[in-house]
């Protein structure tokens, strides 16, 4: 299912919230509401944002770094990857 930025995690909803979320930040970064190569709201901040448990926010985040779109920097944070020109993938 596709989701939008502005789009709420619908805990009755037959996806995972995990997945959801994971749609909505997709979103959220090809829409550029985070600039490449600066950092997302933590952690914390998404899942107050969301109302989800830190651990649901951390799978969503890492199921985004495996397609390349953020990428994690201990102790500082998640950060954009840069995206090619038409922003459907990030560059290597």
């Amino acid at each position: 299912m596709e989701y939008g930025p502005d789009d709420q995690v619908e805990r009755d909803a037959p996806a995972p919230p995990f997945e959801q979320l994971a749609g909505i930040l997709r979103a959220r970064v090809k829409r550029g509401d985070w600039k490449p190569n600066r950092a997302m709201p933590s952690e914390n901040a998404l899942a107050g944002e969301y109302g989800l448990s830190r651990p649901t926010v951390r799978r969503a985040i890492a199921a985004l770094a495996e397609e390349g779109l953020v990428y994690a920097v201990s102790g500082r944070g998640t950060y954009v990857s840069e995206q090619d020109p038409e922003g459907s993938a990030p560059s290597a």
